[in-house]
């Protein structure tokens, strides 16, 4: 008998989920991870349960603008070119799901995905007991020319995301806090928001912990399939489980054996600045469309985070991301005092901007749960009642093939 139903490789908003979906079906659980749950990508996070967020990355703009995006020191976006050039099969890639169709199609399948994200979440946060980290205000886009939200929102509303257009004064009723010209204004009202995901996470790992999960503070190194289950190495340890479960994020190619090491798993690095006592900026998630950012009130103060810089993993953190952030900042708000903290984090990224949600190829006993990007924590929920399905050997009442490891990635 194995030592456990299911391993999961991974503490973060993802591999958190999964790891209480399980436990609350009645699974033994082992949960892997060298830091405490929640503290690596999914701490830095825009703390928004973005339902509305199907546009991917690869939008045909950034074919248009790309040297522009490139070049530009007002750009919301950074590219490396070292790393471009060592990985020219996932540039190459991203590019060709920049053009229209490929994008249309990327977006219905993250729509379709984002209308189950209550779903999967608003268990977990009952189970966790957080409904006082919630706060059901939506989010807020603006955009200071006129034209640039326009294909996007139409493109939104086909899909069946629920927005609404509200003129400049109204947004500015909203958020009287805003100092920059607003030429148009969206209210995503379906939307919500955390005051502090960590906590909601840690609260999570609680409950997992009460229901009789078991935690391993140590770096899942490789996985071993046999014809009765799968055996993990994780901090000089060696277990055994019924399924593992891969859910590393940006990580997840580390880890030998599982497959995931022969995907093309990329990562946009994102930054956030902090500012203590600043939260009363903003009462809710407001995005500056042009500038790629958002600013959101946290429990600990005001959260300017945001932008994509495409550079490698280990890379040393970009001071000019940071700068970018801190500027934009300014102008959307005014003047702020200087940030009590800085922010690096790496999300999980396939050139098509889908998950990977699914068996391996190798094995129906390993399980991926990776590549959520910029929605890790919007998605986390049903992507962890999904695995759990998949690990019980039922259906999942979502199509899982557009978000299959052995898909095209072009």
């Amino acid at each position: 008998m194995a030592d456990y139903d299911i391993a999961i490789a991974g503490a973060g908003a993802v591999g958190m989920s999964c790891a209480l979906w399980a436990q609350m079906r009645g699974h033994r659980v082992l949960l892997i991870d060298p830091e405490d749950p929640g503290s690596g990508t999914s701490y830095g996070n825009a703390c928004t349960l973005a339902t509305y967020a199907c546009l991917p990355v690869n939008d045909p703009s950034v074919l248009t603008s790309l040297p522009s995006l490139m070049f530009s020191k007002d750009s919301p976006l950074s590219l490396s070119y070292a790393h471009a050039l060592r990985n020219p099969g996932w540039m190459l890639s991203f590019l060709a799901n920049c053009r229209p169709a490929a994008s249309r199609r990327i977006a219905g399948h993250l729509a379709d995905l984002l209308s189950h994200a209550d779903a999967g979440i608003n268990p977990l946060i009952e189970a966790a007991g957080a409904q006082d980290l919630v706060v059901e205000r939506g989010q807020l886009s603006v955009w200071s020319t006129e034209k640039a939200a326009s294909a996007g929102l139409e493109r939104r509303r086909a899909l069946g995301v629920p927005w609404r257009e509200v003129d400049p004064e109204e947004a500015l009723d909203m958020e009287p806090g805003l100092r920059l010209p607003v030429r148009r204004a969206v209210h995503f009202h379906a939307a919500r928001h955390l005051r502090d995901p960590l906590e909601f996470i840690t609260r999570m790992h609680r409950t997992y912990t009460e229901l009789g999960g078991t935690t391993l503070r140590a770096r899942a190194d490789a996985v071993r399939v046999s014809g009765t289950g799968v055996e993990v190495q994780a901090g000089g340890q060696s277990l055994t489980a019924g399924h593992a479960v891969i859910a590393s994020g940006a990580f997840s190619k580390q880890i030998a054996g599982a497959g995931a090491e022969r995907l093309p798993l990329g990562t946009e690095r994102g930054y956030h600045v902090m500012y203590e006592g600043e939260a009363h900026r903003v009462t809710r998630p407001v995005g500056w469309g042009e500038a790629g950012f958002y600013a959101v009130p946290h429990a600990k103060g005001l959260r300017l985070t945001g932008t994509v810089e495409i550079a490698a993993l280990d890379a040393p953190m970009n001071m000019r991301r940071l700068a970018y952030i801190a500027r934009k900042g300014a102008e959307m708000l005014g003047g702020l005092p200087a940030p009590g903290s800085e922010w690096l984090g790496y999300r999980p990224t396939m050139p098509d901007s889908l998950p990977v949600i699914g068996r391996s190829p190798q094995s129906e006993r390993v399980l991926y749960a990776f590549g959520h990007q910029h929605i890790g924590l919007t998605l986390g929920g049903i992507t962890g009642r999904l695995i759990a399905d998949l690990a019980e050997g039922r259906q999942p009442n979502v199509d899982l093939a557009p978000y299959a490891a052995g898909r095209s990635y072009v």
